[in-house]
């Protein structure tokens, strides 16, 4: 988009962002009512609706970009205003308004690019996201490692934490089996009233000497639904009937892991 540029026929909205690193530099040079004065200029002349400027003050301190701290309100509000504003640009006097290092200027372009959103510079005419800079293509591909990286390790951390959870008998996470219920938070199951008696209503056939598909097709008759709220299958069936000693709350299992120490409470009662 160039000058005069209309998103379906009107000008397009905008916003725009000044920031000045030490109190010294807002009364004078550069400081913000220069950069919004700028801002405002350039925008008139492009014949775009500037729905507002976000500013920051902050000291050379405050700011440590490599170490991804970057302490600045008024860009976080910018960004997180982005989906609901929907603006075509940022517009800023230069770009190192926005950025000082690659780290933080690859981090804030792939918000604005998420969101569609171009940056545009008072004094930078041909300044655009489209055009491609060669450093972000290493800083890109360090912060996607790092990603992986740390998901790798939350992963296995939460599948550690997982694992001796379950082998506590405590509740490991996951689907609960079929009458059971997981507490606000996840920290344990609960019974299900209504799954805990159709839990009851299956062993309770079995015992009298129906298969599995016999019992399915009593459930169904019934007009029983599965927890999904679709008709019973044999498998469903034999699913339940397999967990008897979890039913019983003699033992709890997470994946491979089967722990005696059950904290779950029973659903059948515990042969004497």
């Amino acid at each position: 988009m160039g000058r005069g540029a209309k998103v379906n026929g009107e000008p397009a909205r905008v916003v725009g962002y000044a920031r000045v690193s030490t109190e010294g530099q807002a009364d004078h040079g550069h400081g913000l009512p220069a950069q919004k004065d700028a801002i405002r200029r350039y925008c008139q002349q492009q014949d775009w609706q500037l729905l507002g400027i976000y500013q920051d003050v902050i000291s050379g301190a405050a700011v440590d970009e490599d170490a991804l701290t970057v302490n600045r309100p008024g860009l976080l509000d910018l960004l997180a205003g982005l989906k609901e504003q929907h603006p075509a640009y940022i517009v800023v006097i230069d770009t190192s308004r926005l950025w000082r290092s690659d780290t933080a200027k690859v981090l804030i372009r792939r918000e604005l690019r998420r969101h569609g959103v171009d940056v545009r510079s008072t004094t930078q005419p041909t300044y655009s996201l489209t055009v491609k800079d060669p450093s972000d293509v290493l800083v890109n591909g360090m912060l996607e490692l790092l990603d992986e990286y740390e998901r790798l390790t939350i992963t296995m951390r939460l599948r550690r934490g997982r694992v001796q959870k379950a082998r506590q008998g405590g509740y490991a996470g996951g689907l609960p089996p079929f009458g059971y219920q997981a507490t606000r938070g996840g920290k344990q199951l609960t019974v299900h009233p209504e799954e805990a008696a159709v839990v009851r209503q299956v062993f309770n056939l079995r015992r009298s000497g129906l298969t599995r598909y016999a019992i399915a097709a009593r459930l169904n008759g019934e007009g029983i639904p599965t927890r999904e709220g679709k008709r019973w299958a044999h498998t469903q069936v034999g699913r339940i009937l397999t967990r008897g000693p979890v039913y019983r709350g003699r033992i709890y299992r997470y994946g491979e892991v089967e722990s005696t120490e059950a904290q779950q409470p029973a659903i059948l009662g515990k042969p004497a």
